[in-house]
């Protein structure tokens, strides 16, 4: 199993290029099962995740290839519309399938998703959605089981009882195909779904609002082929940032979108650090931090636009070493603090009260070896190895792998001092 050792004091400089976001690829790789015709995905991340609904799709039938970062996907021989345990059971989003396949074909047999560990992420309002949508689901022996009477779903008006990304993206690919018109209330409003819809539109779906927490969807008879660039990885951005802020560097990210990380760039500057924005780049110089530390900054998370969960672990690293006291606090997943033990041992000071974390600064870090627990914390701990004193030896990155790609070239490239461990 792969580890990434750290030798952590060197400040970040350069220019790193942002990859195409994880949390936008896997659901346009899911949208090509509602064309018999090709889907042609620019800026495809080259991640385990990818990788995962890669096979999955391939078990189904679905064509696919892959050229450099294109990825060409055509699902005009599909011959099974289920996705089975083996295939899901590490990765949540493969429950993406289920309203293209309802939609398109009628039926699906997936089984109930795995991921990370932290915390309870239900289908509960994919299946709720889709039952409005006039399909008949049910849940047997740990499989969602749908069909639809009649062969095509039924425009509805869907008001969805908590914010969901999938559960929005799911609905959103389901309604594109149906009998009239479909409302989706207390929709996701991230851009990963906007991308999603962009993506929709271009195969010939009428679809408004994206961005907005109302989506109009008017059903049509079929979608065609399309081309598209995935859009770029908020979260692997953010990440460098913050890295850049924690070891005193300047760093330029290009190939991004800066007003997608309104929130985190906000908090960045309270901290202390100068920030530069381009059309596609993001350039943070931390000379300006006083004292060569950033300040404490609280931090609380919430849906788009707000402070984006995937960037709480990353952030609450930054503040291990920050000048002063800050709290974090995580509304969206209840068990998303088990990267806490393992700053800890890298002589950060927090504690846990309830779903906040009282986080004390600290002059500087030490080396140990730590575990990875999710994707997120282990972008956390990479943080904290940058800055602390001597060796930091990382394991279970495989958590790492699945959402950032080639993270340790682009971290060696910017001047740290890290190797992977096979």
């Amino acid at each position: 199993m792969d580890k990434l050792r750290i030798h952590g004091g060197p400040a970040l400089h350069g220019e790193v290029l942002a990859s195409g976001a994880k949390n936008a690829a896997l659901p346009l790789m899911a949208a090509s099962l509602l064309t018999e015709q090709p889907v042609r995905l620019e800026r495809a991340p080259r991640l385990v995740d990818v990788h995962t609904l890669g096979e999955l799709l391939r078990s189904m039938g679905v064509q696919l290839e892959r050229e450099d970062t294109r990825l060409v996907l055509q699902a005009d021989r599909v011959t099974l519309c289920e996705a089975p345990y083996e295939r899901v059971k590490t990765m949540r989003a493969s429950v993406l399938v289920l309203g293209p396949l309802l939609a398109r074909f009628g039926h699906a047999r997936v089984s109930l998703p795995g991921g990370c560990a932290i915390g309870a992420r239900p289908v509960d309002q994919h299946i709720r959605g889709l039952r409005q949508l006039g399909a008949k689901v049910e849940v047997e022996h740990g499989y969602i089981v749908a069909s639809v009477p009649g062969g095509r779903l039924r425009g509805a008006r869907i008001t969805t009882d908590m914010i969901t990304v999938t559960g929005t993206e799911n609905l959103l690919m389901a309604a594109c195909l149906a009998d009239g018109e479909t409302v989706i209330e207390n929709a996701a409003q991230e851009p990963e779904v906007v991308d999603l819809a962009n993506m929709l539109i271009a195969m010939g779906a009428d679809i408004q609002g994206a961005g907005s927490s109302c989506l109009r969807v008017r059903g049509v008879s079929r979608l065609q082929g399309a081309s598209h660039g995935i859009v770029a990885d908020r979260i692997e951005a953010g990440t460098f940032l913050c890295a850049a802020a924690a070891t005193g560097g300047d760093v330029t990210v290009r190939g991004c979108v800066p007003g997608h990380l309104d929130a985190l760039l906000d908090k960045l500057r309270e901290a202390g650090a100068q920030i530069d924005c381009g059309a596609d780049w993001i350039r943070l110089r931390a000379e300006s931090m006083p004292g060569g530390r950033p300040r404490a900054v609280s931090v609380r998370t919430s849906e788009y636009p707000g402070f984006p969960t995937d960037m709480q672990a990353q952030f609450m690293a930054l503040n291990c070493i920050a000048s002063g006291t800050a709290t974090v606090t995580e509304t969206i997943f209840e068990n998303r603090f088990m990267h806490v033990q393992e700053l800890v041992r890298l002589g950060a000071r927090i504690a846990i009260e309830g779903n906040t974390c009282v986080v004390q600064g600290c002059d500087s870090l030490s080396g140990a070896t730590v575990m990875a627990t999710d994707l997120r914390a282990s972008a956390g701990l990479v943080i904290a190895a940058l800055v602390a004193q001597g060796s930091t030896c990382i394991e279970r990155i495989y958590h790492l792998d699945r959402g950032y790609e080639a993270m340790e070239r682009k971290l060696a490239s910017l001047g740290a001092r890290i190797e992977r461990l096979r």
